[in-house]
């Protein structure tokens, strides 16, 4: 595109350059051009007419190739540019009034609404994923069995004791794509399998207590089990360096690739049942209104196991650690960070005559919790309907809790044993 020295050599006085236009003006006469640049290097250049308070423009050959005028408004008084795209279509040096725009607001961006959003995140999508059925993992979380593999990836992670103040994780996938390898894999509980159900979801596992064995085939879960699988077993296998530095039973693993390509064969269904709604609101930004600081979130599950939340301002997420450690996934060696902290007060004992220590918890009847995003805390309640529903998070005023578009991380706790601090 010519500069403007060009046009100041053939007598204008007063040159003003704006994206991919120059307007040039002779004040004294009232007369100028625009000079348009397309991307090709084409130029299309037209007149101006500047009085007091008007700026005309042949914009004809804009008219024929775009059905619509595209010109950009000289404002005189601060000296700028304004482009302005109008359906009208002006005719050639025909005046347009600069007052008839300056008192006008400016247009408002074009927000372009994404196609689909992903249910369990908020995350806008380019495809509809939601009827497909999400699959949950069983993550063995002792201290011995870290580093986890394939966490950061999960859509939601559940966290809630075991026995014996251990806690295992249930790492939620709504989608296998890209998801590597998965583990160590361990054993389920009944109530993990409540989980689960309240998304409807299939379950990999590794073993269970016998509680949850006679619970699978009566609750109806879907599942697929490394230890007493039948051909599901298929998709694990014992990792031999993890298996010789951290023994056998926690080298068990999967992987996103395994698990899909078993569903592909048709064992199972998955699409969601008729009449199953995911129960998670989202908004663009998750910050409770009205709530307090929450720099440091810090969940006792046990005098075992403490997880810990630092908010980090610069990526709007939770970094999560434990064992005194940053919280990694052994996939990609970086730290895990979310969106969404929610901890969820419940009963959890012991199971009456269990010589293991099992534990039984309480997930239908509802209760307190909190809710953190963006380094702020709120109060909330939750409930579950029963085993097969999902959780739903409310304001203390009763109003559905937006969670912010990201990962969540849900900790249930016992409302004796356990307890959460704020910093």
């Amino acid at each position: 595109m010519p500069d403007a020295s060009t046009y100041r050599a053939t007598g204008y006085n007063e040159i003003y350059e704006a994206q991919n236009r120059i307007v040039c003006f002779n004040t004294t006469q009232g007369t100028g051009e625009v000079v348009k640049t397309y991307p090709s290097g084409d130029l299309l250049t037209y007149p101006a007419v500047l009085d007091e308070n008007r700026l005309a423009l042949n914009t004809s050959v804009c008219s024929k190739e775009r059905q619509e005028s595209s010109v950009s408004i000289y404002a005189p008084e601060d000296n700028s540019l304004i482009p302005v795209v109008t359906k009208q279509l002006y005719r050639p040096d025909e005046s347009i009034l600069w007052s008839d725009f300056r008192s006008s607001a400016p247009p408002e961006p074009i927000v372009v609404e994404p196609a689909y959003y992903h249910p369990l995140t908020g995350v806008g999508m380019d495809e509809d994923i939601s009827r497909l059925r999400p699959v949950a993992v069983m993550i063995n979380d002792l201290k011995a069995a870290q580093p986890q593999l394939g966490v950061s990836q999960a859509d939601i992670i559940y966290e809630m004791p075991a026995e014996g103040g251990i806690t295992r994780m249930v790492a939620l996938f709504q989608s296998l794509d890209g998801v590597g390898n998965l583990g160590s894999i361990r054993s389920t509980r009944a109530y993990y399998l409540e989980l689960a159900l309240g998304h409807d979801a299939l379950l990999v596992h590794a073993g269970g207590s016998p509680e949850a064995y006679k619970d699978i085939p009566a609750w109806g879960v879907d599942n697929m089990d490394g230890v007493n699988g039948g051909s599901d077993a298929k998709i694990f296998w014992r990792d031999a360096e993890r298996r010789r530095t951290k023994g056998y039973e926690h080298s068990l693993l999967t992987s996103g690739e395994k698990i899909q390509a078993y569903l592909d064969q048709g064992h199972f269904r998955t699409e969601h049942k008729d009449g199953y709604a995911e129960s998670l609101r989202f908004r663009d930004d998750g910050t409770p209104q009205g709530g307090t600081a929450a720099g440091k979130v810090s969940m006792r599950f046990s005098q075992y196991k403490t997880a810990v939340f630092d908010y980090d301002a610069a990526s709007g997420k939770y970094l999560v650690s434990q064992f005194g450690e940053a919280y990694i996934d052994g996939n990609t060696g970086k730290q895990v960070g979310v969106t969404n902290v929610l901890a969820l007060k419940t009963r959890i004992r012991l199971i009456s005559g269990d010589t293991a220590g099992r534990m039984t918890a309480d997930l239908t009847s509802g209760g307190e919790g909190m809710y953190f995003c963006g380094g702020q805390g709120i109060p909330i309640r939750w409930e579950k309907a029963s085993r097969d529903d999902p959780f739903v998070y409310r304001t203390e005023d009763g109003q559905l809790l937006e969670l912010g578009r990201g990962v969540s991380y849900v900790c249930i706790y016992d409302a004796n044993s356990g307890s959460i601090t704020v910093e």
